[in-house]
């Protein structure tokens, strides 16, 4: 099998630097498991073993620093078909740790290679997450107050069921590589290497240093014994095999016209217990069945049972790009708290504006056309009002019409709850 190195991107680290032994080593591992270009994926974050996706003929992914995995995950799970390989840096491997922690804990068939030169390389020499503590690095003293990670024990000690520790100048560097990313579940190798251009500058680092160190180490044994376990993707694609088919979503056709044209901007303000994101949902959903586009953003505590609730909606022929709304077509205030949350809108009402009110709720002063409803002589309850407004709104052809109101709840309640919404909107009187 040929070369899949790009012949015009070749490596650029510099002289000496470890990266350009594991890049080529990655190559021989290719050609011997007969991989071609379209086999493989390398994903890198940032740094430079950030490079390597620009270095090989492969599908590639170039993202965030310490987030190359997620999208390594991603690709998998969509392209199990993939052999999917990430490289990072120790920088990466400290900025991205728990993704890292994750990948153990979920054995998916990704292959990891950290490229461990015990440093920010690129950005200056300054100490990573793997930094000895009496080197002499770019960050000053820091990297003597923490204690450097050892990856592999951290990656055992999370789930990792294939981990591997070795230097970048071994001699079966290739077979290591080949090793790995033949196994099936998730693989880290922790590659320790030089970085002339920053560490070795002012710290002695040899081949001979790496091989001596390593050796005075605790061996790893991989596979782990007790990680090993189904690799995550076989595994998700039998259990969801024996799940119940999603049903596909209920399209709603376009079968009523509008009342009004153009796009049309509704606030409900309320307290929590009044339904009022559900009655936003209500509107959407009318609005839909005559074919608008329609928006939805909601506020309210994250105590969620206590203080305003307030929903915003937009119904609008065109496409919406800007959800936020300065000055409503129609605002239902079905509380005093959630009217004071948002006083300030009431400023620039005018009298094309309408508001429908409820009677014990005090207004700011405004020039919009206020709609007054004595709820509690009507017997409606406060968790009813926000419909009740709806039928109300429809019933003077406001927005939405009674028939698209109507197709919203048939479409949103069942049963019982169906039964009591209709008999709401019908039975509301506009007063």
């Amino acid at each position: 099998m040929s070369s899949l190195l790009n012949t015009g991107r070749p490596p650029v680290f510099c002289p000496g630097c470890s990266h350009e032994r594991i890049t080529h080593a990655l190559d021989k591992a290719f050609s011997n498991l007969g991989f071609q270009g379209q086999d493989v994926v390398i994903v890198t974050d940032i740094g430079c073993s950030g490079l390597f996706d620009t270095f090989f003929n492969t599908h590639a992914f170039h993202g965030l620093h310490g987030r190359a995995l997620t999208y390594a995950t991603g690709l998998k799970m969509a392209h199990p078909e993939l052999n999917v390989i990430v490289t990072m840096g120790d920088g990466g491997l400290g900025i991205g740790g728990a993704h890292i922690l994750s990948a153990c804990r979920r054995n998916l068939d990704l292959t990891l290679l950290v490229l461990n030169n015990f440093n920010f390389g690129m950005t200056g020499g300054q100490f990573s997450a793997t930094t000895p503590l009496n080197a002499q690095v770019g960050s000053g003293f820091l990297n003597r107050m923490e204690r450097p990670m050892d990856i592999c024990q951290v990656a055992s000690s999370a789930g990792a069921p294939y981990v591997k520790r070795f230097s970048s100048y071994a001699k079966n560097l290739v077979e290591e590589i080949e090793s790995a990313i033949r196994f099936e579940g998730f693989s880290i190798l922790d590659i320790w290497g030089i970085c002339p251009g920053r560490f070795t500058k002012r710290n002695r680092l040899t081949p001979q240093i790496i091989e001596d160190a390593l050796a005075k180490m605790q061996a790893i044994k991989t596979p782990v014994p007790d990680n090993l376990r189904k690799e995550y993707g076989r595994h998700y694609r039998e259990l969801a095999a024996d799940q119940k088919p999603v049903e596909r979503p209920t399209t709603i056709e376009r079968q009523f016209i509008p009342p009004e044209v153009g796009r049309k901007e509704v606030i409900i303000l309320g307290s929590a217990g009044q339904r009022i994101i559900t009655a936003g949902e209500i509107l959407c959903l009318a609005g839909l069945a005559a074919g608008l586009k329609t928006t939805q953003k909601n506020e309210y505590n994250i105590t969620v049972l206590r203080g305003h609730s307030i929903t915003e909606v937009i119904l609008s022929p065109e496409d919406i790009g800007y959800t936020g709304i300065a000055r409503p077509d129609v605002v239902l205030a079905l509380s005093q708290e959630g009217v004071d949350r948002r006083r300030h809108i009431f400023d620039d009402l005018d009298h094309r504006s309408l508001i429908i009110l409820g009677k014990e709720i005090d207004l700011p002063p405004c020039k919009a056309e206020v709609h007054r409803i004595d709820f509690k002589a009507l017997k409606i309850k406060p968790h009813d009002r926000a419909l009740a407004s709806l039928g109300i709104l429809a019933k003077l052809s406001r927005v939405i019409g009674l028939d698209m109101l109507a197709s919203a709840i048939r479409y949103r309640f069942r049963g019982a709850v169906l039964a009591s919404a209709q008999d709401m909107v019908e039975g509301v009187e506009i007063g």
